[in-house]
């Protein structure tokens, strides 16, 4: 009984203590992408386009849609990001352009249409695809509409000094503007990255493993890089290691009594 009680006490706390540790980490969370699948974009957000035009992001949206969300001066992880996204489109076997686009959109306020345009021209320059200018387009915002767009997906990012530090991803949106689909990462598989498209293109929206690597894994800022959160993972382990002792402890007598018995 005494074995019994130590392995109740066990199996109760320890979710309590992994509850705790989450909460306190979801507490001091400033960096990274809160899911909000199932929720539209609003359409009135405000971005200038490379030639410094105004244009409405609703008008923009009318086929599935990615937007991944940068700064251009990042001497970070957006480079590797925007490079992941180019292979992917280079690999992909669907047309930009036609069955899905691309808004590349500056969260920094002080970036300019000229940066936006420049860094347009270097990225395309990585695909050999001509149709690729037709589906990936960039852009650039004043803060006020850049704040209504990160908080609108779930983007957090922090400030640095003069830069910024920020997880990366990509967010998909069917032709209504609905957020169906996050893929978190710098590079992305050809076959996720369709599937992604064309479940937007249906409206259909879901969480994918990213889930689960969201639990697993941490955003590290100063390091700029997801990295396995120990804690959590030896956690679950440890819960599961009880789990498991505990119902051997309570099946085998039973099983013993049953065989003496027959």
């Amino acid at each position: 009984m005494k074995k019994l009680k130590s392995i109740l006490i066990l199996f109760v706390f320890f979710p309590v203590y992994i509850n705790g540790q989450n909460s306190g980490n979801n507490d001091q969370v400033e960096v990274g992408i809160e899911e909000k699948l199932d929720t539209f974009i609003p359409g009135d957000i405000r971005l200038f386009n490379q030639d410094g035009d105004t244009v409405l992001l609703g008008s923009l949206v009318n086929k599935p849609t990615v937007i991944s969300l940068v700064y251009y001066r990042c001497p970070g992880i957006c480079s590797p990001l925007m490079n992941g996204l180019a292979e992917v489109i280079q690999k992909s076997d669907m047309r930009p352009g036609d069955d899905y686009q691309v808004l590349t959109i500056s969260f920094d306020p002080r970036e300019t249409p000229e940066l936006a345009k420049h860094k347009r021209l270097n990225y395309l320059s990585q695909i050999s695809r001509p149709e690729a200018a037709k589906g990936w387009f960039f852009f650039t915002g004043d803060s006020a509409d850049i704040a209504r767009l990160t908080d609108a997906t779930g983007f957090r990012y922090k400030r640095a000094g003069n830069d910024f530090t920020h997880a990366a991803g990509l967010i998909v949106l069917s032709p209504e503007g609905k957020i169906t689909r996050y893929l978190n990462g710098i590079q992305f598989l050809p076959f996720e990255f369709k599937m992604a498209v064309v479940e937007a293109s249906k409206g259909q929206s879901g969480p994918t493993i990213n889930k689960l690597l969201q639990f697993c894994y941490s955003y590290d800022p100063k390091g700029q890089q997801y990295v396995l959160n120990i804690t959590r993972v030896s956690g679950i382990i440890i819960i599961f290691v009880t789990l498991a002792i505990f119902l051997i402890l309570i099946l085998r007598p039973l099983i013993k009594h049953k065989t003496v018995t027959s």
